[in-house]
């Protein structure tokens, strides 16, 4: 699973440029030998079929948080607006890469005062001499995102687009695991795209696929660093969190309900979770149409949108138990 998790974390997968991740998955679930297909707007779909039952809509969005350029400097100096949750106090002298594998570096203008920095006052130097130059690099419109290595010591495993790709192993796994077994209910497994700017990929795949109930796996904030930003019980190493409510759904109770029952039968940890900012693929679901009943699976994840997101691999082992035996259930 860790070579799986680094060939993720390392791929380029922008909102609307996640070609790269989807590829790679697609490696592996030729590999499992299922069938998938790539709906227009970019979702890969993965459909295991059940001779009766409900459907189920699981989804983890494949993009990542980016910059995108919006202007060249008379010196070549880049300017960049977000594509997803960007935290300015980070980034200045981190490096990002653009699509071809160019990398640049984050700089940033004097601040005066106490004033905090805002994307405004950074750029990113690509070490172009004029804007000549850079033109023949990069053109506007181009996405970069953070470039940072994989790192692991024992169970803790950094990287930079931990949110979603360890969702995106979770689903990977959890095919894996359920193999050629017949289900009580019929599940499609979604890769969505562009949950970072709005949950997009997940409500027109929901739309289509019309499902009973849905579920998005993603990651979550913890609680267990100093002065965190706000308080939650949810930590590192205890379980998977089963969510409870965000900033875009409530989550359904009867699919809460069944998530910690399932939980609680087959002895896996798990952790409540009220996310007081911040949303998933759940959002977009549980509004489609006429409703969808919905819920969410979380990892813990500390450090979310900086370059060392990190997750605990217990967490994550836990998270794929769950997920498997939930769709095994017949209480659906």
């Amino acid at each position: 699973m860790r070579g799986l998790i680094e060939r993720l974390c390392t791929s380029y997968g922008p909102a609307g440029r996640e070609e790269q991740v989807r590829a790679a998955i697609i490696t592996e679930i030729v590999k499992l030998n299922e069938s998938y297909t790539v709906d227009t707007l970019g979702n890969l779909v993965v459909h295991k079929s059940a001779a009766a039952g409900k459907k189920i809509l699981v989804a983890a969005h494949m993009d990542e948080i980016g910059l995108m350029v919006t202007y060249i400097e008379e010196n070549g100096f880049l300017r960049f607006t977000n594509l997803g949750g960007i935290p300015p106090g980070i980034l200045w002298g981190l490096r990002v890469v653009f699509a071809d594998g160019l990398v640049g570096v984050i700089g940033q203008e004097k601040i005066e005062g106490t004033r905090k920095p805002d994307l405004k006052q950074h750029y990113i130097d690509i070490g172009a001499a004029d804007r000549e130059e850079a033109q023949a690099r990069v053109k506007i419109g181009d996405s970069a995102v953070y470039f940072a290595p994989v790192y692991q010591a024992g169970k803790r495993l950094s990287a930079k687009s931990l949110d979603n790709r360890i969702g995106c192993v979770v689903l990977l796994e959890t095919l894996k695991r359920l193999g050629g077994l017949t289900l009580p209910v019929e599940v499609y497994f979604a890769f969505t795209v562009q949950e970072e700017v709005g949950l997009r990929g997940a409500r027109t795949a929901a739309y289509r696929l019309k499902p009973d109930y849905g579920l998005a796996v993603d990651v979550t904030r913890v609680g267990d660093t100093p002065e965190p930003d706000f308080k939650t019980g949810v930590a590192l190493g205890k379980g998977p969190a089963i969510k409870i409510m965000d900033s875009a759904v409530i989550c359904h109770p009867g699919v809460t309900r069944l998530m910690q029952d399932v939980a609680e039968k087959k002895g896996i940890p798990f952790q409540p979770e009220v996310l007081e900012r911040g949303g998933t693929d759940a959002g977009a679901i549980h509004l489609t149409r006429e409703g969808v009943p919905s819920g969410a699976l979380s990892i813990p994840c500390r450090y979310i949108h900086t370059p060392a997101e990190m997750v605990d691999l217990d967490d994550v082992e836990n998270s794929i138990a769950l997920l498997t035996e939930l769709l095994k259930s017949t209480d659906w």
